[in-house]
């Protein structure tokens, strides 16, 4: 009302929309289209701050708020035309009850998203730590207000009870939405920090929620605390919000679950009723606490928690508001909140003073109350210090308390530049601190070389698998080919299953990580596509259960551009010999035809880098129908026969897939065919030689070989030693032919368009053989795939195996182009150059 009071002109007279310029209206001048173009300024501008701190891993919160800053009277503000014409005070009522609207839908997910058992089950280690890393800044903040009444002129005239509420809630307060963003990114989730953190920081959002209703309750709306207020209205206040969290846990609960069981899967459609009224219900909860006297927000997170966690209900409802939320009304709140701030009011080194003061001791007081808490909770002292680091994110939550300080009065203008830039500050530190305090290992053991080649017949009596899916349209490929894998004898397998979920920016991915098991990489239950993860776990741990296989199901919860560290990291863990990747593309029959879903480049990336960097072998599998027809699964009777054919040519990846092939003869269901190309006489010393092109390296187009200096002579040897070996151990239980090399191109595609074969198995061929250095120069489609891989994988009808050799030595890769050999240069097929 004061606002609307000093408004130059009256607020009767605002239109909502104008009749456009041709009439001599400027639109600015209204309502709607003046909203219209401080929402796309504030987006645009909070959009390009985010890439640039994109870099430096801070949460979208940051950039949202410095936006509004820029945009504000501490920068563009300074320019009181731009002022007028943007961002008038009439306007301002307008754009904070759309952005207040915002904030009411996400208050209400950050209840959804929050489950009060997640942290009835954390134990009293976390809870003990939250609690501590509250009191102690809530402590420090009484004096932080004494200082502040005595420094900051006309502070004196706010209640000092309501003061010391608002800055003890200030300073204690952790952001548990912004903290799982930067946990996320510091790939800190599964680890037993990121679960401390979690579970402490969810505990933290309930109490400084109830501090910030009291903290309402008794500020009132002057704020100043006067003899007209009686106590008691207060008392009332928080009487009355008391009552209204009692009457929607015993009454609104019950009927949400109702609801949800409404709402479940095994029905056809959630009825749009439900959705509405549940919407409905926030906006109704949001009013009911403002009648009370608490804050709107309060009432629809409250409503949030009465929803049931991991049902269809809260998933279909995260779906239809979260975008709309997150990514247009809640960067118009904190835009907000940097329009309200002027660092123009916090001038001399007095007000700088407070500055410093003010960050010290809520950084001091959160950080230190946190370590001695998790010290004494027997945590290891790097733990502890990164656990307080973390757990002194502020972010949105405080910038939502410093709002309604605001809006109430208790914060005047250099107060509230003062905390908003301590909330910037302590969320800034966060990444980069941690980052450099708490690095987990993650790296792998470069040293030793994990791949199928036996070296003891213990080695080769168990086989270790780590297996990646993307959906339920990986299952049968995959339980396929490991069952092919198995003698009569059933070798000891175990199967550590990885459902990749990709983590996005939406907040909601929040509820993926909510229910993280205690191990050291990404074991979960149920997160939002929890349907689908438990479609996978169940047809996996059913096969286990069958055909009794080690068989524990995982999700890699990351953003695509780091999802490999997640999945080398767990090969690392479990000592497995060979990941098997899906490759980007599923072909699929669909009515008689041939249909190709294409799941997107970005996990096409999360192969590059898992072939690039893993600690043991790699396998990509591309399926064209491999085992999609129950009748063609190998059974342990032996009822059906797979056909698999494995192309050798030579060379470290080639043996690799001939030892992989070599563990399927032994099944009676499988019939392996063997097919080695070898050169036609008379043109064995006209080769060619490959050497490293820099104009080919920032093209996805061509093939990769390895940048290390490569006996020829010694491969070959290697070669026929395995070839024998292999010949020597199955013989006559493999069909083993020779092919002469006239067309390498005509003589695979041959193999791949025959449809004589299920499964094609070759290696990527890093260290080519002669006949494969040939393809060299040829443009490649898939090129992580090989020149013979991705051959068969554009033109073929068959599935292919694509298996690449855990070797430190052929790591480094680059593309090539083909130079004449001559026979004195054959000592090597591949010489590096000083240009690599």
């Amino acid at each position: 009302s004061l606002l609307l009071s000093a408004m130059p002109i009256n607020i009767t007279s605002v239109q909502t929309s104008s009749d456009g310029v041709w009439q001599g209206d400027n639109p600015l001048d209204f309502a709607f289209p003046l909203l219209v173009v401080q929402t796309t300024l504030i987006l645009v501008v909070s959009r390009f701050l985010a890439l640039l701190f994109k870099p430096l891993r801070q949460p979208k919160v940051i950039a949202e708020i410095v936006g509004g800053i820029i945009l504000g009277p501490s920068a563009f503000g300074r320019n009181q035309e731009y002022m007028r014409q943007i961002f008038p005070k009439w306007s301002t009522p307008i754009l904070e009850s759309v952005a207040s609207i915002g904030l009411l839908f996400f208050l209400f997910l950050v209840g959804l998203e929050l489950d009060l058992n997640s942290i009835r089950r954390s134990g009293k280690k976390a809870v003990g730590i939250a609690a501590a890393g509250i009191s102690i800044p809530f402590i420090l903040g009484i004096g932080i207000t004494f200082v502040l009444r005595k420094t900051i002129e006309g502070a004196d005239k706010v209640g000092y009870a309501q003061y010391v509420v608002f800055m003890g809630v200030a300073l204690s307060v952790t952001a548990f939405p912004v903290l799982a963003r930067i946990l996320a990114e510091l790939k800190l989730l599964t680890t037993q920090v990121g679960e401390t953190a979690m579970a402490a920081a969810a505990f933290n959002d309930v109490v400084a929620w109830i501090l910030l209703a009291l903290a309402v309750a008794i500020a009132g709306d002057g704020g100043a605390g006067g003899p007209h207020k009686s106590p008691l209205i207060s008392i009332w206040v928080l009487l009355s919000g008391f009552a209204f969290v009692v009457f929607m846990m015993v009454a609104i609960r019950p009927a949400m679950k109702w609801v949800a069981r409404r709402c479940s899967p095994e029905r056809d459609v959630v009825d749009e009723a439900y959705i509405c009224l549940t919407l409905a219900g926030v906006l109704v909860s949001g009013f009911i606490t403002d009648l009370i006297g608490i804050h709107s927000i309060f009432g629809a997170f409250v409503f949030g928690l009465t929803i049931p966690k991991g049902g269809d209900l809260a998933e279909r409802l995260i779906e239809r508001i979260e975008d709309f939320v997150s990514g247009l009304l809640l960067p118009l709140y904190f835009a907000s909140s940097g329009l309200k701030t002027d660092v123009a009011k916090i001038r001399g080194g007095k007000s700088w003073g407070l500055l410093l003061l003010v960050i010290t001791t809520a950084c001091a007081g959160k950080i230190t109350g946190t370590f001695v808490a998790a010290m004494l909770c027997m945590i290891p002292a790097r733990e502890a210090i990164t656990l307080g680091l973390l757990m002194n994110t502020k972010g949105l939550v405080e910038l939502i308390v410093l709002n309604i300080g605001k809006e109430k009065k208790v914060l005047n203008d250099e107060a509230f530049a003062i905390l908003v830039l301590m909330a910037l500050f302590t969320t800034f530190m966060t990444t980069p601190t941690v980052m450099a305090i708490y690095k987990p290992s993650r790296g792998s053991s470069t040293a030793v070389s994990r791949r199928l080649d036996p070296v003891s017949e213990t080695v080769r009596d168990e086989l270790r698998v780590l297996a990646c899916v993307h959906g339920s349209g990986n299952i049968p490929s995959l339980i396929n080919l490991i069952q092919s894998t198995r003698s009569i004898a059933k070798t000891s397998l175990k199967l550590y299953i990885m459902h990749l979920v990709e983590l996005t920016e939406r907040s909601s991915s929040i509820m993926m990580v909510h229910r993280l098991r205690k191990n050291g990489f990404p074991f979960t239950k149920r997160y939002r596509d929890s349907e689908l993860h438990d479609r996978v776990a169940f047809a996996f741990q059913a096969y286990g259960q069958l055909d009794q296989v080690s068989v524990r199901t995982t999700a890699a919860i990351s953003p695509l551009a780091t999802m490999h560290e997640d999945i080398c990291h767990v090969a690392e863990e479990k000592n497995v010999p060979m990941i098997i990747l899906p490759f980007h593309k599923h072909w699929r029959k669909e009515d008689g035809d041939v249909v190709v879903e294409h799941i997107g480049h970005g996990w096409r990336a999360v192969n590059q880098k898992v072939l690039k960097s893993a600690p043991c072998s790699v396998a990509v599998l591309v399926d064209r129908g491999y085992g999609s027809d129950p009748q063609q699964t190998p059974g342990p009777t032996g009822a059906t026969e797979q056909r698999v054919s494995v192309i050798f040519f030579g060379g470290p990846d080639d043996r690799e897939a001939l030892e992989f092939g070599g563990r399927m003869v032994d099944h009676p269901s499988v019939k392996v065919t063997v097919i080695r190309f070898v050169e036609k006489e008379g043109v064995e010393g006209k080769g060619v030689m490959l050497r490293p092109s820099p104009s080919k390296a920032t093209s996805e187009n061509h093939y990769t070989f390895s940048t290390a200096a490569i006996n020829l002579e010694k491969e070959k040897e290697l070669d026929e030693g395995a070839v024998n070996e292999f010949q020597k151990r199955w013989e006559g239980m493999v069909d083993y032919r020779v092919k002469v090399a006239t067309n390498i191109v005509e003589g695979v595609l041959e193999i791949g368009r025959s449809g004589d074969y299920d499964l094609v198995i070759v290696g990527k061929g890093r260290c080519p053989s002669t006949m494969v250095a040939e393809l060299a120069d040829r443009q490649a489609e898939h090129a992580e795939l090989g020149p013979i891989g991705d051959l068969l994988t554009s033109s073929g009808v068959s599935s292919v195996l694509i298996i690449q050799q855990h070797d430190t030595i052929l790591a480094e890769e680059a593309p090539v182009s083909k130079v004449v050999q001559s026979e004195d240069d054959r000592v090597a097929a591949y010489q590096p150059s000083a240009e690599v």
